[in-house]
């Protein structure tokens, strides 16, 4: 592994973040969030993009200094291409070919999906990487598959959502529930004091390894809907409950199809990926399949499963020391195949 020294930029939705790497160790990875988005339940494109053009500067100068590092030490910048806003992505894209400009080092291109399954392989984002091959569950707001990992350029998805990923299901569903946005964190810390078995819903039958959200979100609705018409406060007196219920629900969905896969494929070696990665159910059931099936597990640690710059700059000192370089004529693009 070489010496050498990469900032990363990642802004393919509503966190700014920056991250020095030397090697495969992270020196920083800082993130500026968007606490605005809150009040539209969801991310709104315009207003994400404004504030990464607010953010970038200061939070690529507070990377430098947290990691004690001058501009001038930097070997080359990565950043998130895609896929994500496209708004979004060209602040990042713009900002990382004028640095790459000014100071003259190498420009490297990274796919954000790519970057969340090769974060695996910072240096203390687990005990120890995953041996290739490996599945791994990529799982967010915006995406859900299953990932065949060969090598760590040669990755194949044998699986995706036909319709919602899980973390858009656990966000809609929350609205439902009157939940604050991102509803996804705040469901799984409320059914740690529901009971998962207290309300059933309904699950996709789907072929091969794919998935399909829209059905238990539409069966939850149905269901909510009927009660209130009977009590008007069933939600608030049952919400741990119906918290408990409906992520014990997706987190078996999830995994059905990973242990299917996993079968199939003869694979031992399964990781996790994403946002939704740091839902604690997710966790205990990948550690119940560590023990029960003799999987060996690959979970990271929390900061390097949402959308964070550690993971673009892991992926662009991979691709350094493959002379992986692109020029100042690339573009940010809201689609970009794994």
């Amino acid at each position: 592994m070489s010496d050498s020294i990469i900032l990363g930029i990642e802004s393919s939705c509503d966190d700014t973040s920056a991250a020095i790497i030397k090697g495969n160790c992270i020196l920083s990875n800082i993130a500026a969030n968007q606490a605005i988005h809150k009040e539209y339940g969801g991310v709104v494109p315009e207003l994400a993009s404004r504030a990464h053009q607010q953010n970038i500067i200061p939070v690529v100068e507070k990377s430098l200094t947290k990691a004690n590092i001058q501009q001038n030490a930097i070997s080359a910048i990565g950043f998130t291409r895609g896929p994500g806003l496209l708004g979004s992505l060209l602040v990042g894209t713009s900002f990382a070919k004028s640095l790459a400009m000014s100071l003259n080092v190498p420009l490297i291109e990274v796919n954000h999906l790519q970057a969340h399954i090769l974060a695996h392989f910072i240096d203390d984002a687990n005990p120890m990487p995953p041996k290739f091959p490996f599945l791994c569950l990529t799982v967010s707001g915006g995406h859900t598959m299953i990932v065949l990992v060969k090598d760590y350029f040669d990755m194949e998805i044998i699986g995706k959502t036909i319709d919602d990923a899980a973390g858009e299901a656990f966000d809609k569903i929350g609205k439902v529930f009157d939940l604050d946005y991102p509803a996804g964190p705040i469901i799984d810390r409320l059914a740690k004091e529901g009971n998962p078995d207290a309300f059933k819903f309904n699950k996709p039958k789907m072929e091969n390894y794919d998935y399909s959200f829209s059905g238990i979100k539409t069966s939850v609705l149905y269901f909510i809907q009927k009660e209130v018409k009977k009590n008007p406060d069933f939600i608030k007196e049952n919400l741990n409950d119906l918290c408990a219920s409906v992520q014990k629900a997706i987190i078996e969905i999830l995994m059905a199809k990973l242990e299917k896969a996993a079968a199939e494929l003869n694979i031992k070696e399964v990781a996790i990926a994403g946002g939704v990665s740091a839902n604690s159910a997710l966790r205990t059931a990948m550690q119940n399949n560590h023990e029960k099936l003799g999987w060996n597990i690959y979970i990271p640690k929390f900061e390097y499963t949402t959308d964070n710059a550690a993971m673009i700059a892991m992926v662009a000192q991979l691709k350094f020391e493959r002379g992986e370089f692109t020029d100042l004529r690339t573009t940010a693009t809201a689609k970009y195949d794994l």
